[in-house]
């Protein structure tokens, strides 16, 4: 555990995501309420405040030259609209150089794709938010993409999913500097999760692959999508596609990344989180209606896949009603 001052260098640039900036640089802030020592910055390639995605404007600390030499963390928040970062020359010199004097080197969701165009994140793991992970598996083939993780570590760099998953990244760092007593105390003060359960696969409706080119693929697909919860057995399905089962297994493996049977099980647990958010049938009959035939089956299911049983999934998504304390007047 760091027993010494570290400094934190948080690259801030037009129309970055706000909490991208803020939730991290809380929770060091906080952190030194406890104990711990972080001289937290927050700088722009020009050295100019920065005006957010939410249209607020964020105040910097100045511009790379009033950093020390060498730095702690390096914090890469992200833009939505990850090419115009991307494009963005400075930004990416900027965090080229500083990525080159840090310890460590992190990102906060759509901030992946600037560490990516630095190439510092080739033959790595890496994590950005649900809805981008596939383009940034296409747009940088050299970063080995995780969809369902909320923070990835690999070596001295640190990718995290979207938004509010920078705190959960934040956390982690401060229990690995000063432990996890000063963790347990940040995350207690700010209300939130010393570790969130679960991974990114119980925030997305769908974490399907696109359109695929086989038609028989295609097929099968619509067929399965038509109604989850029938009988859907390799044999059924090849017959459906007009091919082998065998061919029908090598043109899933090749178009989706996923076997038959477990894209059927992917469409099953669609099914079955729509109907825990929209309705209020019991687990078991939930359990039926999706495909699965009982409800040990869907908690199993529920468990491997999103990290929750049912139940819970159902009072995290389905109303923020759980979560209020109502007092009588």
């Amino acid at each position: 555990m760091s027993r010494r001052s570290h400094t934190v260098a948080v690259v801030a640039f037009d129309a970055v995501q706000l909490l991208d900036v803020t939730g991290p640089v809380e929770v060091f802030t906080t952190a030194n309420r406890y104990g711990a020592d972080y001289d937290v910055r927050v700088v722009s390639p020009t050295g100019a405040d920065v005006v957010t995605s939410s249209g607020l404007t964020v105040g910097v600390s100045g511009s790379l030259s009033s950093l020390p030499r060498r730095i702690g963390t390096l914090l890469v928040p992200g833009r939505r609209d990850w090419r115009a970062a991307v494009g963005d020359t400075d930004l990416v010199d900027t965090v080229t150089h500083l990525a080159g004097r840090a310890e460590r080197v992190t990102s906060v969701c759509a901030g992946a794709f600037v560490l990516a165009a630095t190439g510092l994140l080739d033959g790595r793991r890496a994590a950005t938010h649900w809805e981008l992970a596939r383009e940034l598996a296409v747009a940088f083939p050299g970063v080995r993409v995780e969809r369902e993780p909320v923070f990835v570590r690999d070596g001295h760099v640190v990718t995290s999913a979207g938004v509010t998953a920078g705190i959960d990244l934040a956390l982690s760092l401060v229990e690995e500097d000063w432990g996890a007593d000063v963790a347990r105390d940040v995350a207690r003060q700010l209300v939130v999760f010393m570790a969130r359960p679960g991974g990114q696969a119980q925030f997305s409706a769908r974490l399907a692959p696109g359109q695929p080119r086989h038609s028989a693929v295609r097929r099968v697909m619509d067929h399965v999508g038509a109604d989850p919860s029938a009988e859907h057995t390799l044999d059924s399905l090849a017959a459906v596609a007009g091919v082998s089962a065998r061919h029908l297994g090598r043109l899933f493996r090749t178009e989706i990344g996923m076997s038959p049977g477990q894209y059927v099980e992917s469409m099953r647990m669609e099914a079955a989180q729509v109907l825990l958010e929209k309705g209020g049938d019991t687990v078991e009959e939930v359990a039926q209606q999706a495909g699965f035939g009982s409800s040990e089956s869907l908690r199993r299911a529920f468990q491997h896949t999103l990290g929750v049983s049912p139940t819970t999934y159902r009072a995290r998504f389905q109303s923020t009603a759980g979560s209020r304390r109502v007092v009588a007047a």
